[in-house]
């Protein structure tokens, strides 16, 4: 098997980026790897290396590209594809994150946060495409990996009985979110992976990213998402504001709404507690350990909906405080747990 290098160089030999220079770029938490390509005549591009043989896959990038580009959203265009060795040669976006933008103008936080909700409303507008359901059951799931990882990372073992006992309660739950389910979700849409592109207008301002792993699912479920960001703070007014705009604008029912936005946020955050220290235990990322306090914090306050509180008490029970002494703990067992 050729190796990667040698792969990319034969992928872009034969397009019009041959000769570019290349670039590694910051990419995500997965195995893939970004660069930007530059031309001669100062054209750049962006190359994702999704390499097959470490389980990734183009396809539903490519094909969730599609959908949103058909809705007028601004994902990049795909300009050269090379499926079977895990290439694609992308339009490059630029480096304008919102995370970037909003630090070096805080004054531009509404506008930005706004422009993305927009987005969601567009998109909530449109079937969900044809993907698969984010339901009680996959998403009971993945909120376990919080057991499977964090606890096992921070006390040294996992508690299957308290496990169980929660996987029962949270999959009750959330089953009733099942029947509203009638949106496409991208699962990971915050700061770090929106594009600020001022020159164009309304919904195509805003760049999309990393969102091959969308899904069908609740229309609260991405609005959470931004609104309870791990890897940046988000003030309370400006939570609180552009959650009274979706709703507005929306139009749905407010109270059930809201139940529904604080349950989600308790699963995606257990789920990125579990996710994060597994980057550490298993993969030899120790840098995820240090975002967790804030994703504590989106558990705290989403235990507090009064629709929560038998749940909140299996957690307690449970998860210890990520303390500063639980957390170095868990980095000093950087990459020594292997995927079972």
């Amino acid at each position: 098997m050729r190796d990667r290098a040698t792969l990319s160089a034969y992928f872009l030999a034969r397009t019009k980026w041959g000769t570019a220079a290349r670039v590694t770029i910051a990419g995500d938490a997965s195995n893939r790897r970004y660069e930007r390509l530059t031309r001669s005549d100062n054209k750049t591009a962006i190359l994702m290396d999704a390499p097959p043989e470490k389980g990734e896959d183009t396809a539903p990038f490519i094909g969730i590209t599609n959908h949103l580009r058909a809705l007028n959203l601004s994902a990049p265009q795909i300009l050269e594809k090379d499926t079977a060795n895990g290439f694609l040669l992308l339009e490059d976006l630029g480096d304008d994150l919102f995370a970037r933008v909003m630090a070096a103008d805080p004054t531009l936080e509404e506008v930005l946060y706004k422009a993305a909700i927009d987005v969601l409303l567009h998109l909530h507008n449109a079937p969900p495409s044809n993907v698969v359901p984010y339901d009680s059951y996959a998403m009971t799931q993945m909120a376990s990996l919080s057991f499977d990882w964090y606890q096992k990372g921070a006390l040294g073992h996992c508690d299957e009985t308290a496990k169980s006992a929660f996987q029962s309660e949270l999959r009750t739950a959330l089953a009733p979110l099942d029947d509203r389910i009638d949106v496409l979700i991208q699962r990971d849409y915050h700061a770090e992976n929106l594009i600020w592109l001022p020159k164009r207008h309304g919904v195509a301002r805003v760049g999309l990213l990393d969102y091959q792993d969308a899904m069908a699912g609740h229309r609260a479920y991405d609005l959470m998402s931004i609104l309870q960001d791990a890897r940046r703070y988000v003030s309370p007014a400006i939570a609180r504001s552009m959650m009274a705009y979706y709703i507005e604008k929306s139009g749905v029912e407010n109270t059930q709404f809201r139940a529904d936005y604080a349950l989600l946020g308790l699963q995606r955050n257990l789920r990125i507690l579990g996710g994060f220290s597994r980057l550490s235990l298993a993969y030899g990322k120790p840098q995820y350990i240090d975002l967790i306090p804030r994703v504590w914090k989106h558990i705290q306050a989403n235990l507090q909906h009064p629709d929560l509180q038998d749940i909140g008490s299996l957690i307690t029970k449970s998860m210890p405080v990520p303390s500063p002494e639980i957390l170095r703990k868990i980095k000093d067992q950087c990459a020594t747990i292997p995927i079972p």
